[in-house]
């Protein structure tokens, strides 16, 4: 056989690998012909770094600024999400959490049913690009003590990452 044919087969043989490898075990590895042997391969494996947008909620859950604590939270509760998209006026002017009905509402004793949710919302709607990691959602996370996070694509909200999307993450993926 040719040398020229071996690198040909191996090629093929690289990119089928790397098909099979990529996406259904979360790896995404890097085959390479060696650069003084192109018979001889290097393999590198590292996981899949998925972009945000990867994880997020897509379905944004929304209110309106002039809603009730008690809708909100029965919103919540229907929808099985821990925090709505405060909207207003045609954009997203904050973001109301489970945390901030127990903490703003309930522990200052506001009555749920007559409380506004501009009252206790959390604002500015923080918010990350689709295209970061999961490493810098948990760190603006972190740094800033909330547990939602607006993610946004060309400046446009489109989807909700939570602590627990990043923990599935992180659980299924490992550290990136």
């Amino acid at each position: 056989m040719a040398y020229g044919s071996i690198n040909k087969v191996m090629k093929g043989a690289i990119k089928e690998r790397n098909r099979a490898l990529t996406g259904a075990e979360g790896l995404s590895t890097i085959c390479s012909l060696h650069r003084t042997d192109p018979v001889r391969m290097t393999i590198q494996s590292r996981p899949l770094q998925r972009p945000l947008v990867m994880m997020m909620c897509r379905a944004l859950r929304t209110i309106r600024p002039d809603a009730t604590l008690l809708e909100a939270a029965w919103l919540m509760r229907d929808e099985k999400v821990g925090a709505l998209l405060v909207q207003e006026a045609g954009h997203y002017s904050g973001l109301i959490s489970e945390s901030d009905l127990v903490r703003k509402g309930m522990a200052e004793s506001r009555p749920a049913h007559e409380t506004l949710v501009r009252a206790v919302m959390s604002r500015p709607l923080l918010s990350i690009d689709s295209a970061s990691s999961a490493h810098e959602a948990s760190e603006k996370m972190a740094e800033h003590g909330i547990r939602h996070l607006a993610v946004s694509d060309e400046g446009q909200i489109v989807g909700i990452i939570s602590v627990r999307d990043l923990l599935r993450y992180f659980k299924n993926w490992g550290d990136v």
